[in-house]
């Protein structure tokens, strides 16, 4: 017999666990295609909810969504050499039309910068179409050399990617960091996990940017992920693509660009951080079903009554706008049930017996701590939202104590070298150099995730060469 609930622990077999997590609760499947996968209504609905919440924050900056095709050609990728080399080993090329040669060659986006500046300088003319800010909800393929990982590591991936024109590098920049903070505000407000917010290094910034800021999450397996950046671009596409305008004294400028992005591994991000032994654990807030309830019965007589009890139950939650059903299955136990649902992760589950039909009480159970508790049927639907509340907020708490232990600080090299095996970020004094930064790569195969914001220059030493300490750097190995 097929296994259907989780079989290994997540926390031995923490990647054979996320793998059974996804599959099992429905949210993908793997496509025939090697690296690629499909999502699942579950899967995708939780997504349409990342969607939705970021449209909203999206809007009120002003910014619009648009629609790019999928192909490049191979001359418009070259005109900003920088950015095209980056992303070179990843792309898949189109070479033929049926039988028949394209000529110059078309690339799948890997990204769509070189795109969307080629349309941007036709579109752009004078300081009044600035600024431009457009978003893009699409895929994105890139040829996936490491092992592939649902959600995490594919050759096609869903993401938003925005791309916006301002007159003066100081208004861009702004975009930068209000961009950011809309990401920061999303994944920790609707997937409930807390971030790191900062800069890259040089050496890590996206290729083609001025520089890069990210927000930054720590995994139960001790390894971070990166959860969202918003670049910086400069002029350094706007002169190869001739983005200009004229200023308000019909002289000619080029626009400063920005970009900024975020994919579906923060699905990744939330099934790991969440979920347990026995399968997903979803915040209320992106849970495609925040409540079900199961109607228990125990005769004939008694099903008639009960379900009907659980039905209007359900009419009153989904009445005040929350996402409720009935699982009124018949050749199904209630035990069934409540093990199935608490696979895909339902928030909160409703148990509606003869008891409580006849007490007029509810009895509610939440997923992610099995905390139970009764509730008025009459006022089940303030009621549940409040729980449904103190589980996202609950869920945000669990998590922030979980980056806060696993963040270390560290002032000499032997405690970061010995460290980084274990896991966890490392918070450390940094002096800028590359070399710096290159033999910690060498020695432990951490990166830089972030430079946090904030932390200024830090005095003491570099945790390396014992120089004088210029930043403050998160060292951590990542996915």
């Amino acid at each position: 017999m097929e296994d259907i609930g989780i079989t290994a622990s997540k926390e031995s077999e923490f990647s054979e666990w996320y793998t059974q997590v996804v599959l099992r609760a429905e949210l993908a499947d793997y496509a025939p295609v090697k690296g690629l996968i499909v999502l699942r209504p579950d899967g995708y609905a939780i997504w349409e909810m990342l969607q939705r919440a970021l449209d909203v924050r999206f809007a009120a900056d002003g910014v619009r969504n648009g629609f790019l095709p999928l192909l490049i050609p191979e001359s418009l990728l070259g005109r900003e050499k920088d950015h095209f080399a980056g992303f070179n080993p990843e792309v898949f090329w189109v070479t033929h039309s049926g039988d028949s040669e394209v000529g110059d060659r078309l690339a799948l986006r890997p990204t769509s910068e070189t795109l969307a500046y080629s349309m941007y300088s036709k579109w752009i003319r004078s300081w009044r179409d600035l600024p431009l800010k457009i978003n893009f909800w699409n895929t994105a393929l890139r040829a996936e050399i490491k092992g592939t990982k649902p959600f995490l590591r594919t050759s096609e991936f869903l993401w938003q990617e925005g791309h916006t024109v301002h007159a003066t590098s100081r208004e861009a920049q702004g975009q930068v960091a209000r961009m950011l903070d809309v990401y920061r505000d999303v994944v920790e407000q609707e997937i409930a996990i807390p971030v790191i917010a900062g800069k890259k290094s040089e050496r890590e910034k996206f290729v083609g940017a001025a520089y890069t800021t990210t927000i930054e999450s720590m995994m139960p397996d001790g390894k971070a992920l990166q959860m969202g950046t918003s670049h910086f671009l400069g002029l350094k596409f706007s002169v190869p693509f001739q983005v200009k305008f004229a200023d308000r004294n019909n002289r000619e400028q080029f626009g400063w660009q920005t970009s900024w992005g975020i994919s579906w591994r923060l699905i990744g991000a939330m099934i790991m951080v969440h979920g347990d032994d026995r399968g997903l654990s979803l915040p209320p807030r992106v849970a495609p079903l925040q409540v079900v309830i199961v109607p228990v019965y125990f005769s004939d007589k008694q099903e008639e009554q009960v379900v009907a009890s659980a039905r209007e139950a359900c009419r009153v939650l989904v009445g005040s706008g929350i996402r409720a059903r009935v699982d009124d299955r018949r050749d199904l136990t209630p035990g069934f049930k409540y093990h199935d649902w608490e696979l895909k992760g339902v928030p909160l589950r409703v148990e509606i017996g003869p008891r409580e039909v006849k007490s007029g009480m509810l009895r509610t159970t939440r997923r992610y701590d099995g905390e139970k508790s009764d509730v008025p049927a009459g006022d089940a639907a303030a009621r549940v939202g409040e729980i449904l509340a103190g589980i996202q907020s609950a869920m945000l708490e669990r998590a922030k104590k979980m980056l806060a232990d696993m963040t270390h600080d560290v002032s000499e090299y032997g405690a970061l070298r010995g460290g980084i095996g274990r896991g966890g970020f490392y918070r450390v004094g940094w002096c800028g150099g590359p070399d710096c930064e290159e033999k910690v790569k060498e020695d432990t195969g951490a990166d830089i995730r972030v430079i946090p914001f904030g932390s200024g220059k830090p005095g003491g030493e570099c945790v390396v060469c014992g120089g004088p300490a210029e930043h403050v750097a998160v060292f951590g190995r990542g996915y």
